[in-house]
């Protein structure tokens, strides 16, 4: 928790089946911080009846680039997910599935404030998704709405790590800002991850007294 910064940041985290990992982050933060943290969301997700209210509701909203900035530059958390409902659908074994987005990197750019790379330990043994084929991936890019079946809901044992804030640079560019953060996700899922990924080793380890605490 020491790495967020205590004024404005970005948060840029892997987006498993669900959010759940980022979920529990943002109510650890306003219950030890008493901070508010912004999450954008897509766009779709609001043709769903009855969920544009509730996502107001929690600071859950497809925030245009100049709203993000406008958050920030008040001296708020912002989080998001690049990957988003692709990285989702589609993303095997914790693959990193961005392309070539860099629109958190040109945000973080014009409000000046730092990117704060965070990765689950098995994110991706909460829940399990089943349908990725040729045709499926075609729909969901054609539409966006495509949320494929899952299962699961396992206790499996998460664990939360924070990576070292990447400052404000005013001679990076945003595709190099995005590339650097990236890397630094990629480099906390393989210090931290066992891949491939299997739930029944995810279960155990919540009764592994190596890491039990007080």
């Amino acid at each position: 928790m020491e790495h967020l910064p205590k004024g404005p940041g970005v948060i840029i985290f892997y987006h498993s089946v669900t959010t759940t990992d980022y979920n529990f982050l943002v109510a650890k933060i306003l219950k030890e911080q008493q901070r508010l943290c912004y999450s954008v969301i897509d766009h779709a997700l609001y043709r769903i009846p009855g969920w544009k209210t509730f996502f107001d509701a929690i600071r859950l909203k497809d925030f245009s680039k100049d709203e993000c900035v406008e958050i920030l530059k008040k001296g708020n958390l912002l989080g998001l997910a690049p990957g988003g409902g692709r990285e989702a659908n589609f993303s095997n074994d914790y693959n990193i599935m961005w392309g070539k987005r860099t629109g958190f990197a040109r945000i973080a750019l014009e409000a000046k404030v730092p990117i704060i790379p965070i990765f689950t330990q098995n994110c991706g043994e909460i829940f399990r998704n089943i349908g990725k084929t040729r045709l499926t991936r075609w729909l969901y890019e054609k539409t966006r709405l495509l949320y494929l079946p899952m299962y699961g809901g396992f206790p499996v044992k998460l664990r939360t790590y924070i990576g070292e804030p990447i400052p404000y640079d005013p001679n990076i560019t945003a595709a190099e800002l995005a590339e650097k953060t990236k890397t630094a996700i990629e480099n906390l899922r393989d210090k931290y991850q066992k891949r491939p990924g299997s739930i029944l080793r995810a279960i155990s380890e919540r009764f592994d007294k190596h890491y039990k605490t007080n």
